[in-house]
């Protein structure tokens, strides 16, 4: 989900003129100070951000955070997991209660300049679409003019609908809820037709909070570009440039084959690719301001990509998503690490 309401926008930008220059360039001393990373993450989304009985968060971006605390604290624990709605996350960036923003966060023109934040590589390539019950045979989303869709406010999702069904000519009902559990919750007590958020969002839904999750069905269409990444605040290049390479390198190690098992074997490895990467060759961690092993702690904290996503949402997961435009840029996906040399 992803707030782009004018009104947020706008306060952000008025945020900057207060916190900006006072914060710019200082996360990252910030972090080594504390000796804790301090990571906003959905309020709770299977496969991407979820707490469990105890309190113990997991999921995708939640591995994004936890690499980035191995490789620049040396510890995937010494990370602190907020949970943000979509209203609250860039003002709590922007002020600073959080460190890094990897809450399932749409990269957007405004966002990316206007608004005073820089987006890391994208983690996950998704599209918004439909859920619906089987039950109404639906074959097209373009069936559901006239029909009560269950949508959260003040996000991209809510906009696109709207662009989506004056586009198509359909009459639009929207049922608009500030919380993402409202909306849920009143999809599955049959008070809309329709739900409709990122397609990773609706297949954690359906797995996680339908009684029958074979009773619902998530529509065909993609009716938007939804590329997921990690934020961090304008002017804080050196830690910008951190969270930037460890994404790049959770990549890096799909495509060479070094995974959270063999990590350490791999630096025997005589490939000059896998050398840089591991460090065995100096100079990139150099480059970071971190020591040569960087990577090696980020990829035995949390697995290489692959891992990641296989773990989190993947064909180890109730999700059960396909790699699609996920798979590496080898398997005919978008995922591409820039040259690590």
């Amino acid at each position: 989900m992803r707030t782009f309401t004018i009104g947020i926008i706008a306060g952000l930008v008025a945020m900057m003129a207060i916190f900006g220059s006072a914060r710019a360039g200082t996360t990252l001393d910030t972090v080594r100070a504390h000796d804790m990373l301090t990571c906003g993450v959905n309020t709770g989304l299977a496969g991407f951000a979820q707490p469990d009985s105890k309190g113990v968060w997991t999921g995708l971006d939640v591995d994004t955070c936890k690499a980035v605390a191995a490789a620049l604290l040396g510890s995937p624990d010494k990370t602190k997991f907020v949970p943000l709605n979509a209203q609250q996350r860039f003002p709590a960036l922007q002020s600073g209660e959080i460190d890094l923003l990897t809450r399932n966060t749409t990269w957007t023109l405004p966002r990316d300049s206007s608004a005073g934040f820089n987006f890391a590589p994208v983690t996950y390539y998704d599209g918004q679409g439909f859920m619906a019950k089987k039950a109404l045979n639906l074959k097209s989303a373009k069936e559901l003019s006239g029909a009560t869709i269950c949508v959260q406010q003040g996000t991209t999702t809510e906009l696109n609908l709207a662009d989506y069904f004056r586009a198509n000519k359909l009459e639009l009902k929207p049922l608009v809820f500030v919380e993402l559990a409202e909306a849920e919750q009143a999809f599955f007590a049959d008070r809309c037709d329709a739900y409709t958020t990122d397609a990773s969002g609706l297949a954690s839904t359906r797995a996680a909070k339908a009684g029958s999750p074979d009773d619902y069905m998530i529509l065909p269409e993609r009716i938007s570009k939804e590329p997921l990444a990690p934020v961090v605040r304008h002017g804080d290049d050196a830690f910008f440039d951190i969270v930037k390479w460890v994404v790049y390198a959770l990549i890096e190690a799909e495509e060479r084959g070094i995974t959270q098992a063999n990590v350490d074997e791999m630096k025997a490895s005589q490939d000059p690719n896998i050398m840089r990467l591991l460090g065995t060759t100096p100079g990139m961690g150099e480059a970071l301001g971190l020591d040569p092993e960087w990577a090696v702690r980020a990829i035995k904290a949390v697995g290489n990509y692959g891992e990641i996503f296989a773990r989190n949402v993947g064909a180890g997961s109730p999700l059960k998503l396909e790699r699609g435009l996920n798979a590496l840029w080898t398997n005919g996906g978008l995922m591409y690490a820039m040259p690590i040399r």
